[in-house]
């Protein structure tokens, strides 16, 4: 039987990501991503609930997620969940789940005037904002 191991979140980044790298060199980023839902329960009362994930991310992945991303950001994750074991200093088996990540995109929009307008990347960020919804080709 095969088995699937996928998952697949969107939500806000809880902190800013923190890049660290292995013995080999390798770097490794890792960073908080909440979740959150509003419900009415049966009494007419509205509530929310969030659920916080911890995101690991490896190589150039990682070298992005630690330059473009950061606290309070919204970002799509897909990858794959695994546990993580470990023993403290007190001597106590402790463990956490964590979703190793190979996709990230970077939802919210960039600030106008993070890209330069240089011919070498033919962007005019100031053109955008001329832009009304009849000047669209489609």
């Amino acid at each position: 039987m095969v088995g699937l191991n996928k998952v697949i979140i969107i939500g806000n980044v809880g902190t800013d990501p923190e890049m660290r790298f292995t013995p080999n060199g390798n770097p490794v980023t890792s960073f908080r991503l909440a979740t959150s839902r509003t419900y009415t329960t049966p009494e007419g009362e509205r509530k929310q609930e969030t659920e916080w994930f911890d995101v690991v991310t490896w190589n150039r992945l990682a070298e992005n997620c630690n330059q473009f991303l950061t606290k309070g950001q919204r970002a799509y994750v897909e990858g794959r969940l695994r546990t993580r074991s470990w023993e403290g200093q007190d001597g106590q088996r402790h463990s956490r789940i964590e979703i190793n990540a190979n996709i990230v995109l970077f939802l919210d929009k960039r600030p106008v005037g993070t890209l330069p307008e240089t011919p070498e990347t033919g962007i005019d960020t100031a053109a955008e904002e001329d832009l009304e919804p009849g000047d669209i080709p489609f």
